[in-house]
């Protein structure tokens, strides 16, 4: 049987829920819905049973929304899905604060420029939300796009990090 640990944190975004199973984040999102969170997940990969409790990546978030961007890389997550999806969590992880790819040129980091529908797939199935910062995407007429805890979350991490990056340039 397989329990994982969910565990909501009040952020300046709202609830911040993360589930977590063997130290890994599985999903995260902002809501405090369970059952949203689970959405995420695919049905073969959900838990059977989940216990409230205090997990590691807690810290990250908290250290994150304290002015800390860089506390959210090292959590580790585990994603489900194929090669190229799981080469597309990794390169999402690469993407700087403050500095937001399009579509487009995630798509280049894949390899195919041209594969922005898959780019932008990879994002919508991305279940670790903030751990794997796929909210760094943006279209390549430089408007938000889509993100699965709403487009008003989106923004405020996208101004969040430009703020961060900022005070990190001594600007």
């Amino acid at each position: 049987m397989s329990t994982a640990t969910i565990q909501t944190l009040d952020t300046p975004d709202g609830p911040f829920t993360i589930l977590a199973r063997d130290g890994l984040v599985e999903a995260s999102g902002w809501t405090a819905d369970p059952t949203a969170l689970l959405a995420r997940l695919a049905p073969a990969h959900r838990p059977d049973a989940i216990a409230e409790g205090d997990t590691a990546a807690a810290a990250a978030v908290t250290a994150y929304y304290a002015g800390d961007p860089a506390a959210i890389d090292a959590v580790p997550v585990r994603q489900h899905g194929t090669a190229l999806q799981r080469a597309g969590w990794d390169a999402l992880r690469a993407i700087a604060p403050g500095e937001p790819l399009t579509y487009a040129a995630f798509a280049a980091r894949l390899g195919n420029p041209r594969a922005i529908r898959v780019a932008a797939s990879i994002c919508a199935r991305n279940a670790p939300a903030l751990f794997v910062p796929c909210h760094r995407v943006l279209r390549s007429d430089g408007s938000l796009g889509g993100f699965a805890w709403g487009l008003e979350i989106k923004r405020a991490l996208l101004d969040r990090e430009s703020r961060f990056a900022l005070a990190g340039t001594g600007s």
